[in-house]
């Protein structure tokens, strides 16, 4: 039986009097991969930031992890919305990590402050994810020094580090150059094998195909076709999904 980690209804969001998102509902289960692809404007990044709630609703409901962060527009109390949000994990496109602080504390500050853990704990599970990242060596290193690829494979190893059961990743690899994309894939490769629960918006359209278990094309703020990522890709049925893969193809 599968289990609904992110559950999405008649999810809707404007800004002013821009309409992004316009009735989008779908589902993650646990231990799936779904991407998510479409043109700029279409309303992927608006989706992860509503889901993370860094921007409100304006109509919809969304739950994450059996639990109501929205329900029919109307949020949950203030004193169960930080137990929602911990369930999930945002990097972002262009790393966000604290400039003055080590890769080191850079991990460790919200295990510390946010779940309470420990430092001598809180570090244990930051060497370990640092090793996953294959960046045991710089934990002493402040994010000037190392490079765009490796600054995001930190910022994944932070969200990590809160145990979040869903991953949600904006446009990883987009602020990176090309040679620095394939350790970042290689990383959300190793955690899709594990079965990590992941929400991925991408341009990369052959990864996509190779980790994701479905996909999503959007476009004008609406989900166009959906289904699994090789078939989608491979033979999209709406005229819509047809131009903008053909467009990626020349």
């Amino acid at each position: 039986m599968k289990v609904e980690i992110i559950k999405v209804t008649g999810l809707s969001k404007s800004f002013d009097t821009l309409e992004v998102l316009k009735d989008i509902s779908f589902t993650v289960s646990q231990g799936e991969v779904l991407a998510v692809i479409g043109p700029s404007g279409s309303g992927k990044s608006t989706l992860l930031r509503c889901i993370t709630h860094l921007v409100e609703v304006n109509g919809g409901s969304l739950t994450i992890a059996g639990m109501d962060l929205v329900k029919d527009g109307v949020y949950a109390p203030k004193e169960h919305l930080r137990e929602i949000c911990l369930k999930v994990g945002l990097v972002f496109q262009n790393f966000n990590l604290f400039p003055h602080f080590s890769v080191m504390r850079n991990i460790t500050e919200a295990q510390i402050h946010v779940l309470g853990r420990k430092k001598e704990e809180a570090e244990k599970r930051a060497v370990a994810l640092l090793e996953k990242m294959g960046l045991s060596d710089k934990v002493k290193n402040y994010p000037c020094e190392l490079s765009g690829g490796q600054q995001q494979r930190v910022s994944i190893a932070r969200a990590m580090a809160l145990d979040p059961q869903v991953l949600l990743f904006d446009e990883p690899t987009s602020a990176l150059d090309p040679e620095l994309t394939a350790d970042i894939l290689k990383a959300i490769r190793a955690l899709a094998a594990e079965k990590m629960t992941m929400l991925i918006v991408t341009h990369e359209i052959p990864f996509a195909r190779e980790v994701a278990d479905r996909l999503l094309f959007m476009d004008g703020g609406l989900i166009v076709e959906e289904g699994r990522a090789a078939e989608v890709i491979d033979n999209p049925q709406h005229e819509r999904t047809k131009a903008f893969l053909a467009k990626l193809n020349r």
